[in-house]
């Protein structure tokens, strides 16, 4: 974003304009920000700042580099440490290229020195207790008052401070959109009941306000707002997750290890025991402060004390995310900022290891110190054995392989491996979020372009990247012996059908799986364990509604009613029937013998509407101009004026009540007028595409007014005339082609005239018989593509008097684009690898945490995953969904010898036995007391030559289910 035009550059910042809006990213762009400590969680928060695009970040540290920074702060290399480079100079220059709209400077200077230098917001990391009051009481006196945050991370527990002064402002607590609903009646009643369409739930809390409009019969409501001070059904519970002890011990002992450093000057060294009482003791003073007092949590302190001197690359990134998005509420007054303090500590990381020695913790002058003082030795070497599959390699798959090279995961030393995939390129959209690229990487795949990345932060990993897919037609590549070699699977993917395909894969193969989402501030983590938990498709969102068919072409009612409809018209006009027009070429590749066939009366799929778009190919600019002119003739007011016709406004129904009432809306004609923008706009657009498919050239000089006013004024509009044919229903849209009514003789002979007419004018030569099909691309600003779509979606709301949208609102809608930024894309990647580490050590179900965080609010809950469900067969037999048998047979073991078999081996009756797609076996007579027995058939594995046969592996499920 340029700060002195304020122009907000959208290829950039698409997806989180989406977020912030478009007043708090011109505020971001007028902003500086101080950053003080380039360790791993001041790395993370200048990282998510400046992606965001503040104005200018100053980055502060007064360190050297040393070995142990290689596994926190991601923009250190071993150059740098060998260069006795110091931290800030290291950095800096990376940090730069993040964001070329946001200047980066450093500063080595004391800190009283630089916080009066006309900055907004202050950030302290890896300071001391005194130090971040005495910069706070500056920055709380300062007038105008400096926007305040220190941040601490100490092993296992972080915290964040916020000061916003006292007359900060709040300009948008929630960022959530406003809900829009219809509404049966209101009574005069008071206080009166408002009646939703159709009993449907409203979704409000009490103490939302609301707004009425277009209220008929009550019109002295329209326009006024409401604060609802009860609802009748209020639909959603608001459950109370909060746990005050928990925040209140640790805020005990984090403040305790401020009073150890000032009394000795250092952290507590990792496996004393001296330290760890020391600790404890001034918690139990510091507790007796406290005015709100909780109980000392003995254990977390003595965790705390151990790990101190260390780091958790994950934790630091999950509160650098949250951290960050403070620093964006505090510069632009966008979400509601936190009161004012909050904690968060990782025990259930570290409680297993409580019991190994002390040697472990101890540091050996390599990269991963700061990890091995808080996971030890053992754990270290876990991580760097292990090989991870990772499908995606966008922004959470960015940040995903940022934790793993701080973690060591997968090096080649040990054997390990990191296995990504993924078939895109990177646009300049990407470049907001996905901090591995850079601009010079557009149009390069993500995969090896990630890899590349990772492997500057560690050399040592072993990565192979993958261009695929991982879907059905690539399971020759992603196999069971793929799956097999694996530890475990991360997903950083998109979309829900893509997380089903692999978490079953995973289920099938008993592989951990690693899941997690983001839209907009919110982020979700899901832990998939083998034999612990539920797989991702125990459970199903319910699905996404559907646009009725009607509503779309006749009852808009709402705006995306309409931006879908002048979506669903790009594709009919500009891509499927180009398409549809080169596919039936392809085949028929000779128009004589297709006009020697059809006059001896043979159906030829598809012709009558490729010959109708022959006769009605445009060839030169003008002819694409006078087919837009007429297109917005149909589109905006002969459509209405059918509609009205078919149904007058005093129709009515069966019940005697009017055909036009909410949330129907009676359509009103539009006249064309080129002096309006809109409708030039659409002529422009429309012609400009439709050039674009017919491959027909013009000029700057044709799409000016000038220009187009003149080839309009020799369009000549038939004269309307009303049909009496019905308007389409539902069902009738639903109908197969096979099943409309078939063409008349007339229409036949029409279409034989208009072909022979082709043929006698030279206008199917093999040129002519190819076009060029548009495929929707929203991104691309210079393509006329969002262009049509917001013209045509804004005519037929101005047509349905419906409020428009803008052009952003469109894009967002039209494109299905999903609202992101860097800050919740860094915290929900950090929380999944923390618990990749509870994986590798193998830890008990009650150590597992799935996440649901909303940074805007901000709120952060931890749950237990949901637990795998036993089923019980018969004595002491239980299965549930991760249970895998074998039975090996011979050569000519057949399906008769496999079902006797499970019955002897095992006492089940099969009820079902499935071979992939394939129904093998289904008994005459089915007990649905039994549950069914799902079959696959594994390749030989290798190294089990003397194996009587191949094995054929076997999963139960519980009746209903697939597994």
């Amino acid at each position: 974003m340029a700060a002195d035009s304020m122009e907000i550059d959208d290829s950039l910042y698409s997806r989180q304009r989406y977020v912030l809006g478009d007043s708090a990213m011109h505020q971001m762009a007028q902003s500086s920000v101080f950053l003080s400590g380039m360790g791993g969680l001041g790395i993370e928060i200048a990282k998510n700042i400046v992606l965001a695009g503040v104005k200018a970040v100053t980055l502060h540290d007064t360190k050297q580099c040393e070995t142990c920074d290689l596994g926190s702060n991601f923009f250190i290399h071993k150059e740098d440490v060998s260069g006795q480079k110091s931290r800030v100079d290291a950095v800096c220059a990376r940090v730069a290229e993040l964001n070329p709209y946001v200047h980066v400077d450093v500063s080595s200077l004391a800190l009283d020195d630089n916080t009066d230098l006309g900055f907004l917001c202050v950030i302290l990391t890896e300071a001391r207790l005194s130090l971040q009051k005495r910069v706070n009481d500056f920055c709380h006196s300062h007038q105008p008052p400096i926007r305040f945050i220190s941040c601490d991370a100490y092993g296992i527990c972080v915290r964040v401070f916020c000061d916003f002064g006292e007359e900060f402002e709040v300009s948008d607590p929630t960022g959530e959109e406003h809900k829009e609903m219809f509404i049966q009646n209101i009574t005069r009643d008071s206080p009166g009941v408002v009646t939703c369409m159709d009993n449907q739930p409203h979704g409000l809390q009490t103490g939302q306000s609301v707004v009425f409009r277009e209220v008929n019969g009550m019109v002295e409501v329209n326009g006024t707002e409401t604060l609802e001070k009860q609802l009748c059904d209020p639909q959603f519970l608001t459950p109370d997750f909060s746990k005050p002890e928990a925040p209140l011990q640790i805020h005990a002992a984090m403040m305790a290890l401020d009073s150890f450093q000032e009394q000795h000057s250092r952290l507590p060294n990792a496996g004393c025991s001296q330290d760890a009482e020391v600790l404890l003791k001034l918690t139990e003073e510091v507790n007796g402060t406290l005015t709100n007092k909780a109980s000392v949590n003995a254990e977390l302190v003595r965790c705390l004390s151990r790990t101190a001197r260390g780091t958790l690359p994950p934790l630091a990134a999950a509160v650098g995310g949250l951290a960050s998005q403070e620093v964006l509420k505090a510069i632009t007054g966008k979400f509601a900022p936190l009161q004012q303090w909050f904690y968060l500590d990782v025990i259930e990381v570290v409680r297993p290891l409580q019991s190994v020695a002390a040697e472990e913790f101890f540091p050996k002058g390599d990269r991963y110190d700061g990890l091995r003082a808080c996971i030890g030795e053992s754990m270290c070497l876990e991580l760097h054995k292990l090989r991870v599959f990772m499908v995606g390699c966008g922004a959470i798959g960015c940040e995903m392989l940022k934790n793993f090279a701080l973690l060591g995961v997968g090096l080649a030393s040990s054997s390990g491996e990191v296995c990504i995939t993924d078939p895109d390129l990177i646009e300049k959209s990407n470049l907001n979020r996905q901090f591995l690229f850079r601009p010079h990487h557009i149009q390069k795949p993500k995969s090896t372009t990630a890899a590349e990345a990772t492997l500057e932060i560690n050399p040592e990993l072993q990565v192979d990247a993958h261009l695929n897919k991982v879907c059905p037609a690539t399971e020759s590549v992603y196999n069971d012996a793929f799956y097999c070699r694996l530890n475990l699977v991360v997903t950083a993917l998109d979309n829900v059908e893509a997380r089903r395909y692999v978490d079953s894969r995973c289920l099938s193969n008993q592989r951990a799986l690693l899941d997690s989402g983001t839209m907009g501030t919110k982020g979700h983590t899901e832990i998939i364990v083998p034999n612990l938990t539920e797989s991702y498709n125990s459970h199903r969102d319910p699905p996404e509604e559907e646009i009725p068919f009607c509503t779309l072409k006749s009852f808009p009612s709402v705006i995306e009613h309409t931006i879908q409809w002048a979506r669903d018209k790009f594709e009919n006009l500009f891509a499927h029937k180009p398409s549809m027009f080169n596919s039936f070429w392809q085949t028929h590749p000779s128009a004589d013998v297709v006009l020697q066939r059809m006059q001896r009366g043979e159906s030829l799929e598809g012709s009558f509407q490729v010959i109708k778009l022959l006769s009605k190919r445009p060839s030169r600019w003008e002819q694409c101009v006078t087919f837009a002119r007429l297109k917005f003739e149909k589109y905006f007011k002969r459509k209405a004026l059918q509609l009205l016709h078919s149904f007058p406004l005093d129709t009515r129904l069966k019940d005697g009540s009017l055909f036009w009432q909410s949330p129907k809306r009676p359509p009103g004609p539009v006249d064309f007028d080129l002096r309006d923008s809109l409708h030039f706009g659409f002529i422009v657009s429309t012609a400009r595409l439709l050039a674009g498919v017919y491959n027909i050239p013009y000029s700057q000089k044709d799409v000016t007014e000038e220009e187009v006013t003149r080839l309009l004024s020799i369009v000549k509009i038939p004269e309307y005339r009303p049909s009496e044919k019905c308007i389409e229903t539902d069902e009738a849209a639903r109908k197969p082609d096979s099943m409309k009514l078939p063409l008349s003789s007339e229409e036949e002979r029409e279409a034989i005239a208009q072909l022979e007419q082709a043929i006698a004018t030279d206008n199917v030569t093999a040129e002519r018989l190819q076009v060029s099909p548009l495929q929707f691309e929203k991104d691309d600003d210079g393509n006329g593509h969002m262009d049509f779509v917001t013209a045509a979606s804004a005519l037929r709301a101005r047509m349905y008097a419906i409020e428009p949208a803008d052009r952003l609102k469109t894009k967002r809608i039209a494109g299905k684009i999903i609202p992101a930024i860097a800050t919740a894309t860094a915290a929900v990647a950090g929380l999944v690898a923390l618990e990749l580490v509870k994986v590798v050590g193998g830890y008990e179900f009650e150590s597992f945490k799935n996440c649901f965080f909303n940074l805007a609010i901000p709120v952060v809950v931890l749950t237990e995953p949901a637990q795998v469900k036993q089923s019980h067969i018969r004595d002491n037999i239980f299965f549930s969904i991760w249970d895998c048998w074998s039975i090996f047979g011979q050569e000519d073991f057949t399906l008769s010898d496999f079902i006797n078999a499970v019955r002897e081996k095992y006492g089940i009756e099969p009820t079902m036995v499935v071979h992939g797609v394939k129904m093998l076996y289904v008994p005459p007579s089915v007990d649905r007391r039994y549950v069914d027995l799902t079959v696959s058939f594994a390749p030989e594995a290798e190294g089990d030559d003397d194996l009587p046969g191949p094995p054929v592996r076997y999963f139960f499920s519980r009746q209903g289910e697939t597994p």
